[in-house]
């Protein structure tokens, strides 16, 4: 703990006068042990903390927010996604909030967002709660104490789950609000104590700042061979980032979200957020064994008597998950930096189950599919969505690309031709029929396609272009049946696959139209 009236860790630059304790940068064991004794979760049987965020089980993007001003009035992609607030809004909120937080105990944590010393962000974190100050030590990266004694924050966030907007007088949608202010450097959080809110907007605000730097930020998880050669994996939240790249024989450099520079790729984060429904130490035995003492997990449910994790119960969501540090994986690089991606994986959830497990694809073809951005939503990951919904997600990630989708295709594009990157669809979604009629591809199958196109032995299969996608599928793959290779083999009726791929390429029609008039 801290004199909140210390020069040093003063919170009137934040806005925050009077506040009751504040405790700056506390270990994580003495977070958790504040976190035990206000109530705020449970120890599990793993030495992993349980907590549950409320109604609030998953992001809420309808509820997140961009200050639309004139420094960044031109460059932002505003719409559905990134949704313009008024400054008199922001101020109206920021204020609210501060002065919640008077009197009120505060957690602060001064640490890096990105690991590559040249472009990493210094942000100052500010929780309410003491398990919040867990998740962001775990999520970002830790100053030394010599950093620490003259650390200057260049982007703030403050989150206060606790506080809650009034719709009707603060003129948002709901109760819950993320705001992010450029402008001022900020981002303000209430109304939801789902941790990837935090994440999230922090990952937003370096994919806009990046790319005026010549850095391509990447919604993606990466990993490193022993012989230095890189693959990054594509793909919204539960197409598989954390689990395909976390592999026993390559080295994890991050699980979620990476910048490409001049140099080479860099994580962001210092940890990883993964999900847990479902969770087995057979199929994910890193992920199994990374929940423990020092890991935060979010509404698993855990037996009362014996506190063993369930997590085949989805009783308070599907998106349960998990924070931990990424040095819990036991091969992972540290720090996260590594050379340029030979292999450049996109990862799609197809609920039609038409899309091929696996296409090749070209320099052209490449930067359509990530300008496409097709996958589906998958139950839990956005607040409202209980089964696979289809979505055209632009760059694998348009909740978290504020930029016109044209600026990051553009930087992809550039990079795969500078580096001869090969590029590769892979399908964990649906196979033999829709959602509800097929089933999921087996982790297993999708584990050796994956390994097959890192080692390059795909390359040396026979391939044929399938008919109506125009994509090049491998006609036979060492330990997968020949009738998952070629969807249409797997539907029993061949018309239905047909109807249903036709169904599907129309879409794609019409997205890239869309697309053509931004």
């Amino acid at each position: 703990m801290v004199n909140a009236q210390s020069p040093s860790y003063s919170l009137e630059n934040s806005g925050i006068f009077y506040p009751g304790r504040v405790f700056y940068n506390l270990s994580i064991p003495e977070l958790l042990e504040h976190a035990i004794r206000k109530g705020e979760g449970i120890f599990s049987s793993t030495g992993a903390l349980n907590v549950l965020t409320g109604k609030y089980t998953g992001r809420s993007p309808q509820d997140r927010y961009i200050v639309d001003d004139v420094e960044v009035h031109d460059h932002i992609d505003w719409g559905a996604v990134n949704i313009p607030v008024s400054e008199e809004v922001f101020e109206r909120l920021y204020e609210n909030l501060c002065a919640y937080l008077q009197g009120r105990d505060v957690y602060v944590y001064d640490g890096f967002v990105g690991v590559d010393p040249r472009y990493r962000l210094p942000v100052r974190f500010i929780n309410e709660h003491a398990y919040q100050g867990v998740f962001v030590q775990n999520m970002f990266l830790q100053a030394t104490k010599e950093e620490l004694t003259h650390f200057q924050p260049e982007f703030t966030v403050i989150c206060a789950p606790s506080y809650k907007a009034n719709p009707a007088k603060d003129k948002v949608r709901s109760e819950a609000f993320v705001i992010i202010n450029f402008s001022r450097k900020m981002v303000i959080i209430g109304g939801t104590s789902y941790g990837g809110e935090i994440k999230k907007a922090i990952f937003t605000v370096m994919n806009f700042l990046l790319p005026f730097q010549g850095v391509f930020p990447m919604h993606c998880s990466a990993n490193v061979g022993e012989k230095g050669d890189v693959a990054i994996f594509f793909g919204l939240s539960g197409t598989g980032k954390t689990s395909l790249s976390a592999d026993l024989t390559r080295r994890l450099i991050g699980d979620d979200e990476h910048g490409w520079s001049e140099y080479g790729i860099f994580n962001f984060e210092g940890g990883c957020y993964a999900k847990c429904i479902n969770l087995s130490r057979e199929k994910e035995p890193q992920i199994w064994d990374s929940i423990r003492y020092g890991a935060i997990m979010e509404n698993v449910v855990v037996d009362p008597e014996t506190r063993f994790p369930d997590y085949s119960d989805a009783r308070y969501t599907e998106n349960t998950r998990v924070s931990y540090p990424v040095e819990f994986i036991p091969n992972a690089l540290i720090p996260g930096m590594a050379g340029h991606p030979q292999v450049v994986i996109f990862l799609t959830a197809d609920a039609f189950g038409v899309m091929p497990p696996v296409a090749k694809l070209d320099k052209e073809q490449a930067v359509s599919y990530f300008l496409l951005g097709y996958t589906s939503k998958l139950a839990g990951t956005e607040r409202g969505i209980i089964e696979p919904q289809t979505t055209f997600s632009v760059c694998f990630g348009a909740p978290f690309m504020p930029l016109r989708p044209q600026v990051y295709a553009r930087m992809l594009g550039e990079r795969i031709e500078r580096y001869s990157s090969r590029v590769y669809l892979v399908n964990t979604g649906w196979i033999g029929g829709p959602y509800g009629v097929g089933k999921r591809i087996d982790i297993g199958h999708t584990r050796t396609i994956v390994r097959s196109i890192i080692d390059g032995s795909i390359e040396h299969m026979p391939f044929e272009k399938e008919p109506v996608f125009h994509l090049l599928i491998p006609r036979e793959l060492p330990g997968i049946p020949a009738s998952i290779l070629n969807p249409a083999l797997s539907w029993r009726n061949h018309a239905e696959y047909h109807e249903k791929a036709q169904e599907l390429a129309r879409q794609f029609e019409h997205q890239w139209e869309v697309l053509a008039k931004k």
